[in-house]
């Protein structure tokens, strides 16, 4: 009898870790840098609650459309609306899963301590570029198509050329800020506050703000769908938007 109960309790075993293995999944996410800090924190959340286990790599615009481009696998990608209507229209992710995560705002950033530029309206905004020196910008990614139209729209595209000094992504667009090597710097928030050297001098009017809505979805061929979708729906919850703001980032509207 107590040789049947113990193979008996042996087969239970069994069984549970075999049913939590099959069950558990392994997420490769691919995500732009600036969802780093909440993602760090609700990361690990998940995976206490679901047993799975993520694989995490970030990076700034430039490097993802490179990767994504090349056809590097995942099973979830967090990065900007324009690339995730492109892997769709690619038939790459899974249609119905486009979720917007979080929105940040654009913002001018200037050297620490250095006087801060009036860009209250649509023409001081307009003046302060035009008298610039220089300016640091993400060649790629959402804050680069906006810099782009935005200078399009004020008509000054041709004045502003000899002045821009793009970047490889948003990590490297504020360095240079700070340093003091160049003067201005236009990119979504996140990326200025995590400067130590730089900090935020304003916000383009109203008129003028776009934000940036990051912006998650599945992969077509993933192996793991359900998991992978479980982690979007982790990144929306009530619970991840306490985390998002604590970092700076807004939900992004229901």
């Amino acid at each position: 009898m107590k040789l049947r109960l113990a193979f008996s309790a042996a087969a239970i075993g069994l069984y549970v870790f075999f049913a939590h293995n099959v069950v558990a999944a392994e997420i490769k996410v691919l995500s732009v840098t600036p969802l780093k800090p909440p993602v760090d924190v609700l990361g690990p959340q998940f995976e206490r609650t679901t047993g799975h286990k993520l694989n995490i790599r970030y990076a700034g615009s430039s490097d993802l459309t490179r990767q994504l481009n090349a056809g590097e696998p995942f099973d979830v990608v967090l990065v900007w609306p324009a690339m995730v209507d492109q892997l769709l229209k690619e038939g790459k992710l899974a249609t119905g899963t486009r979720t917007e995560i979080v929105r940040v705002a654009i913002a001018v950033a200037i050297q620490k301590g250095a006087p801060k530029p009036d860009i209250s309206t649509v023409d001081a905004f307009k003046r302060t570029l035009l008298n610039a020196k220089s300016i640091s910008h993400s060649a790629e990614g959402a804050s680069g198509a906006y810099l782009k139209g935005l200078f399009e729209r004020l008509g000054i595209t041709a004045d502003m050329q000899p002045k821009l000094r793009p970047q490889a992504g948003g990590p490297f667009v504020v360095g240079p800020v700070a340093r003091g090597e160049v003067e201005l710097a236009i990119i979504s928030t996140p990326y200025i506050v995590v400067e130590p050297g730089a900090e935020v001098a304003g916000f383009p009017p109203d008129e003028l703000q776009q934000y940036v809505v990051y912006t998650g979805g599945v992969s077509a061929t993933t192996a793991q769908p359900e998991a992978a979708r479980a982690l979007l729906k982790h990144l929306v919850s009530p619970a991840a938007a306490s985390v998002m703001k604590s970092n700076g980032l807004d939900p992004a509207a229901p």
